[in-house]
């Protein structure tokens, strides 16, 4: 070794130049290969995150689902029952009871009721499915929503959307009193192209670096949500507004339509 360093002592001052730089050189590609690695192996861990958070999030999308049909095919088995019992007070001349029955059936309808229909069959399960557990919630809601056939999102991508907005929108929500409660959703075509609107009430929300945090309080969870919705709209050339203003959250969304 002590030969070696000699060796480099004597040699010509161009020739130690050439070798200091050669070194640095083979340091700095060391360096950049080392970054692409660790940057590489950063965005497969993340895309496994969210890969898994989708999987979760449709899953329990598909559970909600589920309870509302649930609940479709019991009132479906029981209007046999209904049909009987109303036909029974016509014929006794029942006609007070008979119309506070059906005012009865009418309330119980509309808690089964599809009330939500945007024109994309998609996007008319999972806001009936959200909006029902957010009126669970006594959020007020006012929604105006018609999806047109050509947008560049695929179903997956959509209930993803959808679902991380309206949980978002209902968890901040359910931190208020119940008097402050509300959500406004506006889903159409604007100028050629697909605009998602979602306002609700919300109190405090963090921001750090130009970036509002999500409200979920599970650490596996944290930000996966907004990250998706952002890469999605990224993906098809559109962009993400998210305002918070006098107890007011909005996130706006802006996505090509196909030609």
């Amino acid at each position: 070794m002590l030969k070696q360093i000699l060796k480099f002592i004597n040699m010509s001052g161009d020739m130690r130049v050439l070798i200091l730089l050669g070194i640095m050189l083979i340091f700095v590609l060391a360096c950049v290969l080392g970054l692409c690695v660790l940057r590489r192996t950063l965005y497969n861990m993340i895309d496994r995150r969210i890969e898994r958070f989708q999987s979760e999030l449709i899953e329990k999308q598909v559970r909600e689902i589920q309870n509302m049909y649930k609940q479709v095919r019991g009132w479906r088995h029981d209007y046999r029952n209904h049909i009987q019992n109303m036909k029974i007070q016509l014929a006794q001349g029942n006609y007070a009871e008979l119309e506070g029955y059906l005012d009865s059936l009418a309330d119980d309808l509309t808690t089964v009721d599809t009330v939500i229909k945007t024109g994309n069959v998609m996007a008319d399960a999972i806001l009936n499915s959200k909006l029902s557990v957010a009126e669970k919630l006594n959020i007020r809601i006012n929604v105006k929503a018609n999806i047109p056939n050509n947008i560049p999102l695929s179903d997956v991508e959509l209930c993803a959307v959808l679902g991380n907005l309206l949980d978002n929108a209902a968890e901040a929500c359910a931190k208020l009193p119940e008097s402050d409660r509300f959500m406004r959703i506006y889903i159409g075509c604007l100028k050629d192209q697909l605009y998602m609107s979602v306002q609700n009430s919300a109190g405090d929300v963090k921001k750090i670096a130009g970036h509002y945090l999500s409200t979920k309080q599970s650490d596996g969870e944290h930000g996966y949500g907004i990250f998706r919705i952002d890469r999605v709209a990224k993906k098809y050339g559109g962009y993400v507004n998210r305002q918070n203003e006098e107890g007011v959250f909005a996130t706006e969304i802006m996505v090509p339509l196909c030609g």
